[in-house]
Order: C-alpha cells, then structure tokens, then sequence
C-alpha cells in the first residue's frame, strides 16, 4: 500500500475513534466557556493521561490573526479571524492605536472531523486606533442554526450556521454614535450571550453600554447603563434568589438587570475603587452557591453575596498594592476566569503566578509559577476547563496540560506542546514575547485550539 495512502487510513480510524464513537453523546462548544456557559468540560470517557508523545493531533489548518477561540457545534468549527490587506502589517508596538490598517474580518466554518474548509464569510474591516490589532477577541455564538458574531471595532454579525448566508449586520459604534474606540483602545472583547429571542452584548455610548437585539432581525429590544466605557467581562445570566441577574461589570460597577426588560434591578461599586484602572474588567465573573467573585488586574479581587434583586453585600474584598507579586493580595487576574471549586478558588495572578485562596476569606494557601511559564511573567495566562476531578490547561506558550487542583497543591499529570505562539506582545524593546490568548473549544472528546497562524483538532478521547 502507498505510504500516502496508509496515512490517511491511519488519520481516518483517528476521527472514527474521536468522533463517531462519542455518537449522540458528543457535546458542543457552542459559545464562550461551552455549552452551560460555566467552563466545564461534562463528556465522558477522556484520557487520564496523556499517552508517550502527547495526544494526537488529527488535523491543523491554516487561519488568520485573532484572540478569539473556536466554537464548535453540530460537527462544524466556527473561527473568528483576521486577514490583513496585501502590502499591510501590524505595528511593532502592540500597544500602538495611531496606525489605519486595512484588512478584513472573516468568519470561517471547518468540517470539525476533518477540518476541511465548508465555507467562509470576509468583510472589510480597517482597524482604526485598535490597541493589539492582531483580530477579534470573542468566540462565535452558535444557536438555532445561526452563527452570531462581535469583531474588535464593533460589527455585530448574524450568518447562516450551515451555508455561511448573511443575515443581518450593524456596527456597535455607528449604532450608538461613537466616532471611535471607547476607552483603551483594546476593542470590543465581551462575548455575546443569547436569551430567548435576544442577543445581548456589551455596545458603548450613553445609555447603551449593554443592549440586546432581536435574534432574527438585529432590530434593538431594549439598552441600558452608563459609563466611561463598557469594559470587556462577558454579561452572564445568574439565577439567585428567585431571580434572573444579568451580570454587566463594567469598570465604573457591578450591576445587575433584568435580562428580558433590561430594568436596572441595583448597582455595586467595585470595593473601594470607582474605576477599575486602564478599563480592566476582564475575567468572567464567577457564582458559587450564592457568592459571585470578581477578578482584575489592576483593582484585585471582590466576592458579594447575591440577594436576588435586592443591593448585594460584600463578603470580602482584596485590592492589594500593586501588580507586581509581592504587591498582591487575593488574585489579580488579567484576562483568565478563575475556577472555584470545594471552597477554593483557583487562577493566574497578574505575573502568572497561579493560586489557589480561601473562597470564605481570600486567604492565600498557596502558589505556583509551574503552569504557566516557572517564572514570572506580566500578564502570564492560562485557561482553565475543569473535567471530573482534575483540569485542563492550556496556557500561552501553547501547552497542553492535564493537572489535579487541590487546597494542598498543584498537582501536574500529563503536558503537551500543542502549537507555537506567533503573537507578539510589546510592553517595550527588551521585553517581547509571543503568546497565545485564545481560548480553546472542548467537544466531540477532542481540544480545539488556535494561533494566529493555525487551529488543530487534540483527540483526548479514551483508547
């Protein structure tokens, strides 16, 4: 038999085993944090390890630019990128906003089982006074057979899931009257939720900084909220007291709303500070029984204790110093949302320092560099997808790593270099680094993860 097609035999009884034999249990990863929105990762039947070589890879595929990661749902992988205008390139500077680069958006739709292109959707798009103008920075929404999706400076998108059709389109900016960026300059970054028939988002401008649109015809439903600018926390939808709180953290407060009506139901000022520093709120907002915790680089962490619509209270707050390790108190995260688990949170500081703090108290119990880099590095991050009883990791060197988090230690099972980090991170000359900042997809007993270059398919499904 040809050597050639022996591979593809071989690659052939890979997929069979990652896909077909998870059947009608497969699950999805349809939108940011998966199917529940919660970060968990529920398939069953995946690896305890990883076997001598790492995981098998079952495909790579080329991609463009963009900090958003994949969804995947109903066999297909949805990606959000960015391809520059012939002759174009990014500023050396990743803070740079001076620079009009031209280029245009795409969605792009893969076979997940064999990563095949089915179609693909480009818009011109210039980013125009866009800090880090590698892409988009939210994971495609994928519900009712419709893809929906949120690109850096503002283009909120409906497409056909299956063929790619347009459905409706408008710019969060033009909408709401802004000539430009809000804020920082980092873009548009909160990822979409849906509700019934209502997509909401983070959008900008008075009175606007969260609205919804009808699903269908991108028509307004309802706005709300004031502010400098809306930050980049996802909105998230808590049930609590009998009541459902849509989460809006932007970097002026905390507050919560009635996501049918977008009533106000009240305010929370974020501990002592009256505005989150640079507009870092990033880190999805996490519930734990009646607890909701909140994590920032700048401005440390908050944990409240919900009381459905009435004003929340705070249980305890840690802003620390500064940023640097000795600095901090609590958890200073950047953009990686901590898991909390049996009374303890767990996440990566603001040097990528991962903890692990006493839920009740903020209390430090211990930290480890291991995770992430073995060293400190600013903004050092890493995603974090607990399975069963341990977590998968996937940090922004490109590892792959299977780990046990407990209140004794960090416990690391299994590690894997998965892809190449190709985006460059400027703070000044002498301290560049390449990274990866994109969240992976878990569905179908396999890792979907990108860079800026390509996105591969990781079989963790049980031999």
């Amino acid at each position: 038999m040809p050597q050639r097609t022996s591979r593809l035999l071989y690659t052939c009884s890979l997929i069979a085993c990652g896909f077909a034999a998870v059947g009608a249990r497969a699950d999805d990863w349809p939108q940011w944090l998966g199917p529940q929105r919660d970060g968990v990762w529920r398939e069953k039947e995946i690896v305890d390890k990883f076997p001598a070589g790492g995981p098998k890879i079952l495909w790579r595929k080329p991609v463009g630019g963009g900090f958003a990661g994949p969804a995947v749902a109903g066999g297909k992988v949805y990606v959000h990128d960015r391809l520059l205008a012939a002759g174009a390139k990014n500023p050396e500077n990743s803070f740079s906003r001076k620079e009009n680069i031209p280029g245009s958006e795409r969605v792009l739709c893969l076979d997940a089982a064999s990563g095949e292109k089915l179609w693909e959707y480009k818009y011109d798009c210039p980013y125009v006074g866009l800090s880090y103008a590698t892409g988009p920075r939210c994971t495609p929404l994928v519900s009712g057979g419709r893809v929906y999706t949120l690109g850096a400076v503002g283009d909120l998108m409906c497409l056909d899931a299956a063929k790619g059709t347009f459905i409706w389109s408008m710019n969060l900016l033009k909408e709401y009257g802004l000539a430009q960026l809000p804020g920082s300059g980092w873009g548009f970054a909160g990822h979409p939720l849906i509700d019934g028939d209502r997509v909401i988002c983070l959008a900008a401008g008075k009175g606007s900084i969260v609205a919804a649109f009808h699903k269908d015809t991108g028509k307004e439903i309802w706005k709300n909220l004031t502010a400098r600018e809306p930050g980049y926390a996802p909105p998230m939808i808590y049930e609590n007291d009998g009541k459902r709180l849509l989460i809006v953290w932007h970097p002026e407060s905390i507050n919560a709303l009635d996501p049918v009506t977008g009533e106000l139901y009240w305010t929370q000022q974020y501990g002592d500070k009256k505005f989150v520093n640079a507009g870092m709120t990033i880190p999805t907002p996490r519930l734990a029984g009646d607890t909701l915790y909140f994590s920032s680089f700048y401005a440390g962490s908050v944990m409240l204790r919900l009381h459905g619509a009435k004003q929340p209270e705070i249980v305890w707050k840690a802003h620390g110093r500064d940023v640097l390790p000795d600095d901090t108190e609590a958890l200073h995260c950047v953009m990686s949302t901590p898991y909390i688990r049996g009374g303890y949170i767990y996440g990566a500081d603001s040097y990528g320092e991962f903890r692990c703090l006493n839920a009740k108290t903020g209390e430090r119990i211990w930290s480890t560099y291991q995770p992430i880099a073995g060293k400190s590095m600013r903004w050092g991050n890493v995603f974090i997808v607990p399975h069963e009883d341990r977590v998968f990791l996937f940090n922004e060197g490109g590892d792959l790593i299977l780990a046990r988090l407990t209140s004794k230690k960090y416990e690391e099972i299994s590690r894997a270099h998965i892809l190449e980090p190709k985006t460059p991170i400027r703070f000044d000359k002498p301290n560049t680094r390449m990274v990866i900042w994109s969240h992976p997809a878990y569905a179908n007993r396999c890792c979907f993860t990108r860079s800026d270059e390509e996105i591969v398919c990781i079989l963790l499904a049980k031999e």
